[in-house]
C-alpha cells in the first residue's frame, strides 16, 4: 500500500512540475494588417524564442497578413474565435479593431503589438477593463513633433499637403491632432483625400503637386503605407519632401519620420504574452508606451530632391539612410 501511494505521489509531482507544464503547446494566432507590420511579428517571435518558447516544441503560430484587406481581417478574427487559440496577437489599430469586436465577451486574451490609438479598445492606459492589452505605437501622439521636425528640415515652409484617408481607422483623431499641430506651428494645411489604395494611385498626380504645398505629411493609414512607392515616385518628380508616420516608409523613400520601430515593439509585446501565458490577465497589465523612439532621415532622398540637411540635424538622427 505504501509503495502504491508513494508511486502515485511521484506521478502527481511530475504532472505538476515545470518540466511537465513546459510540454504544453501554446497556440498563438497572429494577424498583421499589411507588409509594414510584419517586422513587429518577427520581433515578437524572436523574443518569444529567447523567453523559451520554441516553435514546434511548446508553441505554434498561425499567422495571417491581410495585405490591407479589411474583409480578410474580419474573417481571420472570426476564425480565431472559432479556433480558440491561447492568445491572439495583432499589429496595427486596423487589424485590432475586428479582433477586439470578435473576441468581445470571450476569455481569449488579445495583445496588440502596435496600435496608434489604444483607447479605441481599452478603458484606460492603466487597465483595459477587458481581454485586451498591448503596446501603443505612439503614432498619433507624435504628430506635432513630426510636423515641427518638418519645419526644421524645410526652413521657411508655409504650406503643407496633408494626405488623408477618411475611411481610415484613425482618421478622425489623426485629423484633429494634425489640425491642432498646424495651427500651433503656423502652417497652412492643404488637405487632400482618397479612400483606398486604388484611389490614391489613380489620383496621385493631383494629390501630390507643388501647386498644393511645399511638403507632404502622410498618416499611418494602411492605403497610404501600401502606396508608399508610388507616393515616393510622385514626390521625387515634384521635388517634395514627405514626412511619414513610421520608419518603414522612410526606408522606402520618404524623407524622414520620428516614430517607434515595429520590430522592438513586437519584442516588447512578447514580454506581455509571456506574462499572460504564466497566469496574468490582460486587464491587469497596463498599456505600454514604446521603450524607444527613433528619428530616421533618408539622406539619399534629400539629395534627390535637392534638400540640404544641416549637419546638426543629421547628428541628432538615430539612423541616417545614405
Amino acid at each position: 500500500m505504501g509503495k502504491t501511494v508513494f508511486g502515485l505521489t511521484l506521478v502527481l509531482a511530475f504532472m505538476a512540475s515545470p518540466v511537465a507544464e513546459a510540454q504544453k503547446v501554446y497556440r498563438i494566432g497572429a494577424l498583421v494588417a499589411s507588409d509594414q507590420f510584419v517586422s513587429a511579428f518577427e520581433g515578437f517571435k524572436k523574443k518569444m524564442a529567447e523567453l523559451g518558447y520554441q516553435e514546434g516544441k511548446n508553441i505554434q503560430y498561425e499567422v495571417y497578413n491581410a495585405q490591407g484587406d479589411r474583409e480578410v481581417m474580419k474573417n481571420v478574427a472570426e476564425k480565431f474565435v472559432r479556433d480558440k487559440p491561447d492568445i491572439i496577437v495583432t499589429s496595427s489599430t486596423t487589424s485590432t479593431v475586428p479582433v477586439a469586436k470578435a473576441t468581445e465577451g470571450t476569455n481569449i486574451p488579445v495583445v496588440f503589438l502596435s496600435a496608434g490609438d489604444p483607447l479605441r479598445f481599452v478603458k484606460s492606459y492603466a487597465s483595459s477593463g477587458n481581454n485586451l492589452t498591448g503596446i501603443s505605437s505612439s503614432s498619433l501622439d507624435l504628430i506635432e513633433k513630426r510636423m515641427a521636425f518638418l519645419k526644421e528640415l524645410v526652413p521657411g515652409i508655409k504650406r503643407v499637403i496633408v494626405l488623408e484617408v477618411p475611411s481610415g481607422t484613425n482618421y478622425k483623431e489623426s485629423h484633429r491632432r494634425t489640425e491642432e499641430a498646424g495651427e500651433r506651428l503656423g502652417l497652412h494645411l492643404n488637405y487632400v483625400q482618397a479612400n483606398s489604395l486604388e484611389e490614391i494611385k489613380r489620383k496621385m498626380a493631383v494629390l501630390i503637386t507643388r501647386k498644393l504645398g511645399q511638403a507632404v505629411f502622410a498618416p499611418p493609414d494602411v492605403p497610404v503605407v501600401a502606396a508608399a512607392d508610388e507616393i515616393v515616385q510622385q514626390a521625387m518628380k515634384e521635388k517634395l519632401p514627405v514626412i511619414g508616420a513610421n520608419i518603414e516608409n522612410v526606408k522606402r523613400g520618404f524623407l524622414a519620420s520620428y516614430s517607434s520601430d515595429y520590430y522592438p515593439l513586437g519584442q516588447q509585446g512578447a514580454i506581455l504574452v509571456d506574462k499572460i501565458l504564466k497566469g496574468s490577465k490582460p486587464a491587469d497589465l497596463p498599456i505600454e508606451l514604446p521603450f524607444k523612439l527613433k528619428l530616421v532621415i533618408n539622406l539619399k532622398t534629400a539629395n534627390s530632391i535637392g534638400l540640404k540637411i544641416p549637419k546638426e540635424i543629421l547628428l541628432r538622427a538615430d539612423e541616417v539612410i545614405e
